[in-house]
């Protein structure tokens, strides 16, 4: 629209000049446009920054007397010289962008009639000619619709980047709250499985020392010299998983069957495999299978009063299944969320075994009734994503 405007005015005043040299009116003419081309440059370098179709959203005063100072000039210049009609065009843009929408059809009223005057009278003496009537309004209506459209179809794009951006927005915000509860599960189950299994060990070593401290000095001691070994590896495990690291009987070096020894020789219980890996254990399922068997185990301590415990790993052809089994007092699956051989049950163990598990596309079962031990069993698969990612 700049350049058309320039170009057009140019033209104008030099078809005014081939025409007219230096008539009497040839000095107005040259001064006025050379007026209404400082005033155009002036006006479109302080909206430059402005998008094509955007409309201001409060009306700067400034703005609006520099648009009728334009008008008014380029009135008395189409009064002096006709020709200079054909700027009306991009003044027609530059109204459309600048007022509201009834003072921008009033201001291209206003254009159109004076063009068609300045039409009629270039026009005087050769007869009348209908297009001079019918052409001006027409090419102000469609350059009126082409602008109208534009604005809406403006106004509909910044609606939908909008929406865009307020639902990325929400998205972020939902995906940031699913990352806190995944984490706080996450912290939730290595506490459980790790530092309150470990604490719980400890007490109730420290009560049985403190029991027969007097009697049997000896045994105290074993018992104290065990609690502080159940306090190191749990001063271990607080460190690893506060890193996102295995647990630490993976971490010393061995494999999956090496570091179930570890924890089923803790709590004096016998470890059986059955067949071999066909495929390398994924490192989240073995730090999973190795949590389970902690918490499992730690359970079977504190809840079913069991003569003896065992933990049988098995390795198939696409998965891998750990079963925990004790011959305690047994409970109730289905009326309480407990750890093998609970009664009641805090009701925190399977949960947390189940979410372990289930994150690796695996499954927990139960097996148990009162008076009659317990057996659970873990089975994950080798090759699901979470497993292998």
């Amino acid at each position: 629209m700049r350049a058309a405007f320039f170009l057009l005015l140019g033209a104008s005043l030099a078809r005014f000049l081939l025409r007219h040299p230096w008539a009497d009116r040839g000095g107005w003419v040259v001064a006025l446009s050379a007026v209404l081309a400082l005033l155009y440059v002036v006006g479109e370098s302080a909206d430059r920054s402005a998008a094509p179709y955007s409309r201001p959203g409060a009306r700067d005063t400034r703005r609006l007397g520099w648009l009728g100072a334009v008008v008014a000039v380029w009135v008395v210049l189409v009064v002096l010289a006709p020709s200079f009609a054909w700027c009306a065009v991009p003044l027609l843009y530059t109204g459309l962008r600048t007022l509201p929408t009834r003072a921008s059809l009033a201001l291209v009223a206003l254009l159109t009639a004076f063009v068609m005057a300045a039409q009629l009278r270039l026009a005087d003496g050769a007869g009348f000619d209908p297009n001079l009537l019918v052409a001006p309004p027409a090419v102000a209506a469609v350059a009126t619709a082409v602008f109208v459209h534009a604005q809406r179809q403006s106004a509909r794009q910044r609606a939908l980047i909008d929406d865009l951006v307020r639902t990325r927005r929400a998205l972020a915000e939902t995906e940031r709250r699913a990352g806190a509860l995944a984490e706080r599960q996450r912290l939730s189950m290595e506490i459980h499985d790790t530092l309150a299994q470990g604490l719980s060990s400890q007490r109730m070593l420290l009560q049985a020392a403190e029991r027969v401290w007097d009697e049997d000095p000896a045994t105290a001691r074993r018992h104290t010299r065990t609690a502080a070994a159940g306090a190191e590896h749990g001063l271990a495990e607080a460190r690893r998983f506060v890193h996102d690291l295995a647990p630490a009987d993976l971490a010393r070096g061995g494999g999956l069957e090496e570091a179930l020894a570890a924890v089923a020789a803790r709590e004096s219980a016998v470890l059986r495999v059955d067949g071999a890996p066909g495929v390398a254990v994924p490192e989240r399922v073995r730090a999973a299978l190795v949590r389970i068997a902690q918490g499992a185990l730690a359970n079977v301590r504190e809840h079913a009063a069991a003569g003896s415990a065992a933990v049988t790993l098995t390795y198939l052809d696409d998965e891998v299944v750990l079963d925990v089994s004790d011959d305690g007092r047994g409970f109730d699956p289905g009326a309480a969320a407990a750890g093998p051989g609970a009664g009641a049950g805090r009701g925190h163990g399977l949960p947390a075994m189940r979410a372990r598990v289930g994150q690796l596309g695996g499954t927990l079962t139960v097996e148990s009734a009162p008076g009659e031990g317990t057996v659970l069993s873990a089975a994950i698969p080798l090759h699901h994503p979470e497993a292998t990612g």
